[in-house]
């Protein structure tokens, strides 16, 4: 096995991950809406997920653990994602919002300022701000 076979294995199953986390957040009220199986469709498509692993992640997306970028401009990219998961289900009840609470310590992010993160995060998509306009946001808050 070549050195480029372990670098595209280990980037396959990082992307994976990430889309199974979102898995669960889209499936944490219990059913996928529309809107979150049109993204979750062409979340697929960008990261590369098959439709067989497509159809296992659905079925327990918790069986894959969640993987932590080390950059902190990838777990923005991360959380961007998620919270677009949340945002198109145009309800984040309780239970969507601990989980990404949860989501957002296992990407990497402190206990002590996860809620502000994603609440801020929640704020930035309301606003319709693009990824870009979304990192520098939650750069700035953190300096």
């Amino acid at each position: 096995m070549s050195i480029s076979d372990l670098y595209s294995s280990g980037f396959r199953e990082r992307n994976r991950d990430h889309f199974a986390s979102i898995v669960r957040v889209a499936m944490s009220d219990g059913t996928i809406n529309e809107m979150e199986k049109e993204f979750l469709d062409r979340l697929a498509k960008n990261l590369d997920i098959s439709e067989e692993e497509y159809e296992k992640i659905v079925e327990n997306p918790s069986a894959y653990p969640i993987n932590p970028p080390v950059l902190y401009e990838s777990r923005l990219e991360r959380l961007y994602d998620i919270c677009k998961m949340v945002y198109s289900d145009h309800i984040a009840d309780n239970d969507e919002m601990n989980l990404m609470m949860k989501l957002g310590v296992g990407l990497g992010f402190t206990p002590g300022n996860v809620e502000f993160i994603v609440k801020k995060a929640m704020y930035l998509l309301n606003l319709g701000v693009d990824i870009e306009t979304f990192k520098e946001e939650i750069k700035h808050m953190n300096r």
